[in-house]
């Protein structure tokens, strides 16, 4: 195995922990609520976007703006969060409206509204630091609204394409499903061309001021209907939004219903309607949390649906607590999204479990991978450094071999020969050109190019002579000027090859050859020391 296979192979061994930075990594996102009492400088540093919401549009000029109590808070958010959280990138979430968006249809219906709206989205980014734009909150219910809106989205995006400085990032919030209604369904060829993801509202399927029957509303599966996440993300995909382009959204509060039957008190369970807050408004996860200590409350886990709920006397609770939440964006990973979008981050509790619970899966993953391979990559790297060393090794010796012999090679005006040339001049060792063999190893009659015959004598593979003996035999050979003895031409030291070259005479008696080039070197030495 050569050096560079054995760097690649080391190289994808420890590839799947190398990070990525591309522009199709894990997002981990969470929106901050401007009218929040939650102080900036707090949120947590584990995620890796931030949505500030929410700015809005002016329906005299279709302006995007933030109102006068939130701009203190939006204007130096981007700011703030990066002291402690440096490569976060914030993005301003505009509100498209509520139930049919009629202030965003509005805007989408004339080529000077739509300007107006764009060239001051971008403005407000700009002016305050954020780095990307989000739309939240549309729902197109007609198809002169869907044109509009396929219209809107293609120059907003060009427009922004068109910025000397065109760096800004543009999502989108969506209904957990792209089917609004039967005949009614987002423009998702547009989406895809035009937004950097979607993050989707995979909770609120169900409130207690609708629904006299306690739900799952954030169920990321729903044996009884299709109003589930699982459901919904299949239905995104089928319709053309790619996997990669989706984010899960992740609900930090719940909803509490009143129990008919205090007894009767599971996921589908009758109830009287909306308990805690009489409007039936979510309840954050930290008060939940508070519920439940104060009243001694368990906490139940239902993996039917992936949620969790509590029941304190008539009072039931659903939510998503850890393991929920763990399930969650495992399942988003598995399934190839892009990651997962936490509304809102403070709902979340003091010590930030729901933050950590969503950022650990990921940590999770590795450390399973990890333990996985670790064995496989500790033997594949102890045999790959083993051979490298082993290759360097050789490839050493080698070096020092030439390098001893090279005061011979210019003092004796020795030649050295590539291993190539060798083969030529044999015929690639042919046995036809062989003439002999002693304890060395073969002898062949060779041809150079320029028509030089020469002996060449190649070390047997079985012998145990190491480059030291062969450093010898060169210099003993190189060294013995007689009548009687061939005269030593050069050598070839190259890969395992160990070769010595000759002078060919035709009527040389072949004991020379038969009994070894050592010994008969050594008794012509004496000879000649003794005259």
């Amino acid at each position: 195995m050569s050096l560079k296979r054995l760097f690649s192979f080391l190289f994808l061994l420890v590839l799947p922990f190398s990070s990525s930075s591309d522009t199709t990594s894990w997002i981990k996102s969470g929106f901050w609520y401007a009218g929040s009492v939650f102080p900036t400088p707090e949120i947590p540093t584990m995620y890796t976007h931030l949505h500030v919401a929410f700015a809005h549009i002016n329906t005299s000029n279709f302006e995007v703006f933030i109102n006068n109590s939130d701009e203190p808070y939006i204007s130096t958010f981007t700011k703030t969060v990066k002291q402690n959280n440096p490569s976060v990138i914030t993005l301003l979430s505009i509100w498209g409206g509520s139930d049919e968006s009629p202030d965003f249809f509005a805007m989408t219906s004339e080529f000077s509204r739509r300007k107006s709206f764009i060239t001051s989205s971008i403005k407000t980014a700009r002016l305050y630091g954020f780095q990307g734009l989000d739309l939240n909150g549309v729902y197109p219910n007609t198809a002169a609204n869907m044109t509009n809106m396929r219209t809107f989205i293609e120059e907003w995006r060009t427009t922004i394409n068109s910025e000397s400085n065109n760096s800004l990032i543009l999502t989108m919030g969506a209904y957990y499903s792209p089917m609004l209604d039967q005949s009614m369904k987002y423009p998702v060829e547009t989406i895809v061309r035009n937004f950097d993801w979607v993050h989707l509202r995979s909770y609120d399927y169900y409130l207690p001021s609708k629904n006299n029957v306690t739900r799952a509303h954030s169920a990321l599966y729903d044996p009884s209907s299709t109003r589930n996440t699982d459901y919904g993300i299949k239905e995104w995909i089928k319709n053309g939004l790619p996997a990669n382009k989706i984010v899960i959204g992740l609900a930090y509060h719940g909803y509490a219903w009143t129990l008919e039957n205090p007894n009767h008190n599971m996921v589908g369970s009758p109830a009287r309607g909306p308990a805690i807050t009489s409007y039936g408004s979510s309840i954050n996860y930290k008060n939940i949390k508070g519920y439940m200590k104060s009243n001694g409350a368990i906490l139940v886990y239902n993996s039917t649906y992936v949620v969790n709920y509590v029941t304190i006397g008539p009072l039931w609770i659903g939510y998503d607590d850890v393991e929920a939440i763990r399930t969650k964006v495992s399942y988003a990973k598995d399934k190839g999204l892009r990651g997962f979008a936490a509304f809102q981050i403070p709902n979340d509790d003091v010590d930030w479990e729901l933050s950590k619970a969503a950022s650990d899966v990921e940590e999770e993953d590795q450390r399973r991978l990890l333990a996985i391979l670790l064995p496989t990559i500790t033997i594949s790297t102890i045999i790959v450094i083993s051979s490298i060393r082993c290759i360097l090794k050789k490839k050493t010796v080698r070096s020092e071999g030439i390098e001893e012999l090279i005061p011979l090679i210019i003092g004796r005006n020795l030649k050295v020969f590539s291993f190539g040339q060798i083969k030529e001049a044999t015929n690639n060792f042919s046995i036809k050109n062989k003439i002999g063999e002693g304890g060395f190893g073969p002898v062949y009659k060779g041809r150079l190019s320029d028509g030089q015959e020469i002996a060449v004598k190649r070390l047997s593979e079985y012998s145990k002579q190491g480059v030291e003996e062969f450093q010898n035999e060169v210099s003993l050979a190189s060294k013995l000027q007689h009548v009687n003895v061939l005269q030593l031409q050069g050598f070839c030291i190259e890969k395992e090859e160990k070769i010595l070259v000759y002078e060919y005479m035709s009527n040389r008696s072949l004991d020379f050859y038969l009994y070894g080039a050592r010994n008969k070197l050594l008794i012509h030495y004496k000879i000649i020391r003794s005259t």
